[in-house]
């Protein structure tokens, strides 16, 4: 598969999702890691993952980082919470020599810290809540952390399509998640955990049925503020400067289907234009050794 000769610069930083959510992690990492390069595949021929099987999943998760592995990429970085849930270690274990990091322990860490009261919840698709992923992470780092939590966790499959729809603020979005969110308000929880890539643009109404004392945790964020904590370590170690003055990312965006509404959509997610995105033809297999349509026209 030819691939356009690159510069002699850093390699790129790989990011994947199963559709256009992957960009509000996308959108930290270009504030925080603002010299990354960034290649983005959303996978929206075959969004939402949530509701797939774990072998699917493991599935989608290994040919999306066979595409980013085309970019010749430093590292990936799952931003599907589904794909961190069922097949980050798989993913680890078979692309062993390439970094590949979840967005699911960084969320849960950020949990722990933040919480008073011990009572946390977890909103996430149906396989990311059936996994136990976030219950058991979050448990995990209560015991480094020295302290006791209790983990409530409810699915919300409605709110992807409603985010893909750009239908975040509208009434319809405030009923489902007051259905939602009202067992997590019965349990007393102080803090909840966004764990999934569509879900921070709900923020605002999350917080409309919430209420302002609970700490909504955004586990992209998390996860590019450890990102970015890694490379500070990493240049202080090399006697580097962190963030090279005068040098800027880029980011290139690919998908499975409809750029059109991967652009509109995708440049609210990203609070900034995209430019072009490339579609990856999906009349045949393997997707991931074709070359990409670029502008997706």
């Amino acid at each position: 598969m030819k691939r356009p000769k690159r510069a002699s610069r850093r390699r790129p930083l790989g990011v994947f999702d199963s559709g256009i959510g992957g960009l509000t992690v996308v959108r930290h990492l270009l504030r925080l890691l603002p010299e990354r390069r960034i290649v983005y595949f959303g996978d929206t021929a075959r969004v939402p993952y949530g509701a797939k099987s774990d072998a699917t999943v493991r599935r989608f998760g290994e040919e999306a980082v066979k595409f980013l592995s085309h970019y010749d990429v430093d590292a990936i970085v799952v931003a599907c919470n589904t794909v961190s849930a069922v097949a980050l270690r798989p993913l680890q274990r078979d692309f062993r020599s390439l970094p590949i990091t979840g967005v699911i322990e960084p969320g849960a860490e950020a949990a722990v810290r933040e919480t008073k009261s011990g009572r946390i919840g977890v909103i996430g698709t149906r396989a990311t809540v059936a996994s136990g992923a976030y219950v058991q992470a979050i448990h995990a780092a209560a015991r480094r952390a020295g302290t006791r939590v209790r983990v409530d966790a409810i699915a919300c499959p409605l709110l992807v399509p409603l985010a893909e729809e750009g239908m975040e603020n509208s009434r319809a979005a405030r009923e489902v998640l007051r259905d939602y969110l009202a067992p997590l308000q019965k349990r007393g929880i102080d803090t909840l955990i966004l764990g999934c890539t569509h879900y921070p643009p709900f923020r605002r109404a999350i917080q409309g049925v919430l209420g302002a004392r609970v700490k909504l945790v955004d586990s992209g964020e998390a996860t590019a503020r450890q990102l970015a904590r890694q490379a500070r370590d990493a240049a202080r170690a090399a006697g580097r400067v962190a963030r090279p003055k005068g040098r800027r990312g880029t980011l290139e965006c690919f998908v499975s289907d409809i750029p059109l509404q991967f652009e509109r959509i995708g440049r609210r997610f990203l609070g900034r234009s995209m430019g072009k995105v490339g579609l990856i033809p999906q009349d045949d297999l393997p997707w991931f050794e074709r070359n990409p349509i670029q502008g997706g026209r």
